[in-house]
Order: C-alpha cells, then sequence, then structure tokens
C-alpha cells in the first residue's frame, strides 16, 4: 500500500476506500483489517473476475447454473403476468414474507432538538424512539422563507465502511465539519453536501441515520467485553472513529447471523424504519405528500431498491451506484460487499432488479459507473435490461432510464445533476 493512501485510510477511518484508475474508489465494503498493515485483506475491490473463475471456486458454476436461464418464478417478465396490479399485488405480498420486517405499528412522536439557519437553507435536528434501539437522530433542510408545500426528498445515506456516522455523510450544517465527513464527502460525492444541493432546489430534505448507522449504531458498551476488547466509540475523535468502524465492521457478521436467527433480515430493518422515515415526512404540514422521491449512493441505492420498489408513496426514485443480478453476487462480487443485501430464498422468486421494478410504473432513475469494481459491467447492462423489459412490458418505457458515467464509484456532481434534473421532472407541480 503506498504512503499516501495509507495515510488517508488512518486519518479518515474510511477503510471502505481503494484507490482504481486513479481516483479514489468507495467500495461499500466490509473489509477484514490486517492490523499490522491497515491493508485490506478482504470486501477488496480488487477481485479480478476472470470469465473461468469465481469467488467460490469450483462451487461457482453449479451454483450460477441453479438460476441459469430461468426467469425467477414471479419475474413480470413471465409470459403468464399480463396484468401489472396483479402481478404486483402476488410478488410484494411474497416479498414481504421474504423480508420479515419489524413491526412500527405508528408513526413516531418527533421531537425538534435543535433549528438553525446555514447555507441559505433551513436546518432542523430531529430525533424519535423507534420500539428498538437507541434513539433516531435525523436532519431537515429546506430553503428558507419559502411557504407552503413542497416536494420532499428522503435522501438515503451510503455505507461507506463508516458505521460511526449516518445522516452526517450527506449534509453540511456548519462551517466546520469532521475530518472524516470532509474527506469522505471528498471522496464520493465530489466535496458536496448533495442534501444540501437539492434543498436548494425547493424540497424538504430529510436524511436520517439507518440501522446501525450513527446514533443507531451498537454501542461499544452495550456489548459484552469479550466483543468490545476495552475499546470506547466516545468521544468523538478521529482515533475513536477509526476504531470503532474497524470493530463494527467485523461485528457486522455477528449482527447478520442474530437478525435471521431472530427471523428477520438485515433489508427487512432497512425497509420499516425506511418507511417510518416516509410516515413522518408525509405528516409534516411543509411536505407534499403526494410529490415524495428517494435516492442514494451504494448502501442508499440499495435501500432505495426495497424502499421504492414497494412504497408507492415514493414517486420518484433514484437508485446510485447499486444495481446488478444476484449472479453478480453469486460468481463474482460478494467479498466487494456487506451482509445488509442479502434476502433468503428471494432469488429463486426475482431478480435484484425485478425488485426495484415492483414499482413500475413509477418513475425510475439507475444511475451506475462504468468502472464500478463494486459489480461487473455485464451484470450491470443486465439488470438494465431486465428493468427496461418490465417498463416496457408496462407500457411506461419513458418512465424508466439508465445512465452510464465514466470512472470508479461515486456520485459526482454530473451524476448529482442529472439525478436532480430528475427528481424536477416528476415530482413539481408542471
Amino acid at each position: 500500500m503506498d504512503n499516501q493512501r495509507r495515510d488517508f485510510l488512518k486519518k479518515t477511518g474510511l477503510t471502505g476506500l481503494g484507490i482504481a484508475s486513479g481516483a479514489w474508489l468507495k467500495t461499500w465494503s466490509s473489509p477484514l483489517i490486517d492490523e499490522a498493515s491497515d491493508s485490506i485483506v478482504s470486501g477488496s475491490p480488487f477481485i479480478i473476475n476472470q470469465a473461468n473463475q469465481s469467488v467460490i471456486g469450483s462451487y461457482g458454476e453449479w451454483a450460477a447454473g441453479l438460476m441459469k436461464e430461468k426467469i425467477p418464478s414471479l419475474s413480470f417478465r413471465k409470459k403468464e403476468f399480463t396484468d401489472i396490479k396483479q402481478w404486483k399485488l402476488k410478488a410484494k405480498n411474497r416479498l414481504k414474507e421474504r423480508l420479515a420486517s419489524p413491526t412500527i405499528n405508528k408513526i413516531p412522536d418527533v421531537s425538534v432538538t435543535k433549528k438553525y439557519e446555514f447555507d441559505g437553507l433551513h436546518f432542523e435536528e430531529l430525533s424519535w424512539q423507534l420500539p428498538y434501539g437507541p434513539l433516531s437522530e435525523a436532519i431537515l433542510i429546506k430553503p428558507l422563507n419559502v411557504k407552503g408545500k413542497l416536494p420532499a426528498i428522503l435522501a438515503l445515506h451510503d455505507h461507506g465502511g463508516n458505521k460511526y456516522f449516518g445522516a452526517k455523510k450527506l449534509v453540511k450544517t456548519a462551517d466546520e465539519q469532521n475530518q472524516v465527513i470532509v474527506d469522505h464527502q471528498k471522496a464520493i460525492y465530489e466535496g458536496r453536501a448533495w442534501a444540501n444541493e437539492i434543498a436548494k432546489r425547493g424540497y424538504v430534505v430529510l436524511v436520517t441515520d439507518a440501522f446501525p448507522f450513527g446514533s443507531r449504531r451498537v454501542r461499544l458498551e452495550d456489548v459484552p467485553e469479550s466483543l468490545s476488547k476495552g475499546q470506547k466509540d466516545n468521544p468523538e475523535t478521529t482515533e475513536n472513529i477509526i476504531n470503532y468502524n474497524k470493530w463494527a465492521s467485523a461485528h457486522e457478521q455477528i449482527m447478520a447471523k442474530s437478525l435471521l436467527s431472530a427471523g428477520t433480515t438485515w433489508p427487512g430493518v432497512f425497509y420499516a424504519e425506511d418507511r417510518s422515515a416516509i410516515d413522518i415526512l408525509c405528516a409534516r404540514e411543509d411536505v407534499d405528500a403526494k410529490n415524495i422521491g428517494c435516492g442514494g449512493l451504494s448502501g442508499g441505492g440499495m435501500r432505495t431498491v426495497f424502499l421504492a420498489g414497494q412504497d408507492e408513496r415514493i414517486k420518484c426514485a433514484v437508485c446510485i451506484g447499486f444495481m446488478t443480478t444476484w449472479k453478480d453476487f453469486v460468481l463474482h462480487k460478494s467479498p466487494s460487499h456487506t451482509w445488509m443485501t442479502y434476502v433468503p430464498l428471494l432469488p429463486n422468486e426475482l431478480d435484484f432488479p425485478e425488485i426495484l421494478g415492483l414499482r413500475a410504473p413509477l418513475p425510475t432513475l439507475v444511475q451506475n459507473d462504468i468502472n464500478d469494481a463494486l459489480f461487473t459491467l455485464e451484470e450491470m447492462k443486465e439488470a438494465d435490461g431486465i428493468l427496461s423489459e418490465i417498463f416496457t412490458k408496462a407500457k411506461a418505457k419513458d418512465k424508466y432510464k439508465c445512465s452510464y458515467y465514466p470512472g470508479p464509484h461515486k456520485f459526482d456532481k454530473a451524476m448529482q445533476e442529472d439525478a436532480f434534473d430528475w427528481f424536477d421532472k416528476w415530482l413539481k407541480s408542471k
């Protein structure tokens, strides 16, 4: 590892970052860290995807063959599905069963802990208590001095190998920021707090801490000493942030096993909590509940797939840097991803892009980076083809768009502007 990259990783704790094509690449991985060298030894984006090799060796051909040339049983591409409403009802019910989301019966009581102005915007720091876990915190942004109802965006933050922070990765609330956040935004957002930027276009923007990030993260003092090994996640020093993120990376497999043992799934927890955030947005007097969108990069893109695929209150969706097929995970890319993506048995019934396709004919944009090491380009294009087929069959070809951008895994200014234009097209009153 060269000195520049080593220093960067040590400084920021963004251990999910690598170098590709001379640029910083966020891999949205869960790497295991070699304590002696700080090098990435697992979850590497540099997996060589040779045509005759797979990440599970000689078992790859067999595993891929389980789905080879087989359209999943609930795919809208199958000839027997002709009525989109009936198909969506059947497929969504099965997806709901597979996700096994925890129950959140009512809209949480929201507290406004702070209000202020910055960057020409109005900010509110919010909190609420879900039926489980620590207090949820969020940041709401909207233009200053605007009356009446505005369209709204649920901005879904990335993973980034950084669970210490959640919503703060997408916002800027003061001139002085934690250096970890500054470096994170430079690495994958071209230095922008994109939640601020879209709010300036005339939206109410809500950014929540996802499970288990930021305020929702697992506290080291709450786990057995044998797991925490005496580490502390407070105070908010760079050293503690780095150490916490390393610990949280290794803890992911424990969390995933526990969730599955409890009869739920990680995407199911995301879905339940993101739906609650939509409930909160829709209940606000300053939000036009008929014009709500969502979107995010990487882990935020994955959450977009599950949320926008099921909740039709999302009138416009933008999935950034997280679109491929289950086959891609089977053969090539499972080492580059966390445990947060997978739903047992679902690949038999829906391919990954078909989860997002459940929202057809509602407007949907997918943004891919051509040199994204998280996915193979071939399978990104395969997913694009699947979504195109679904929207065409739903007589909504104009409501789906997939764009490809040069470079590694990112959501840069050019991509942001295209995404914002897509939201404007479908959410703002004509």
